[in-house]
């Protein structure tokens, strides 16, 4: 449990240094926020199914479940909310165009929800090194 929680936290204090320096800001947002490198949902279940591997094997039926885990989580990231992200993209742009002809209200939708693959792959690399990190401390 230790090892996720730590590759999860991690991985969002990475991603908040990560948003300083491509945008110049610090955005508190960032450190509980979806979305942006590296994945933190992926960090955490790869370091699971990792950790797994490492202590049950790699013919464990943990490390199945874990790895099913792990892959729902990481397609949902790199999928479903990659493109919910970018249709809340498009639906901000046409409230924003409208907002200028006075036709609507003005409702910000949340855009960065996803990931990117590398963004994912990341995570998973980032998950698997914190994984390793506490097997190699606490065997």
């Amino acid at each position: 449990m230790m090892t996720a929680i730590t590759a999860w936290f991690s991985a969002q204090v990475l991603k908040t240094i990560t948003a300083y320096w491509r945008h110049g800001e610090f955005n508190a947002e960032r450190l509980i926020g979806a979305g942006g490198m590296p994945s933190s949902h992926t960090a955490l279940v790869v370091s699971l199914a990792v950790s797994i591997a490492l202590r049950e094997g790699l013919d464990s039926p943990l490390f199945a479940l874990a790895v099913v885990l792990a892959g729902i989580v990481m397609y949902d990231a790199a999928g479903v909310r990659r493109a919910a992200g970018k249709q809340a993209k498009v639906i901000n742009k046409l409230v924003r165009e409208m907002r200028v002809e006075h036709k609507v209200r003005d409702t910000r939708l949340k855009e960065l929800l996803g990931h990117t693959p590398l963004e994912v792959l990341g995570g998973a690399v980032h998950g698997t090194l914190i994984a390793y990190i506490f097997y190699v401390l606490y065997r």
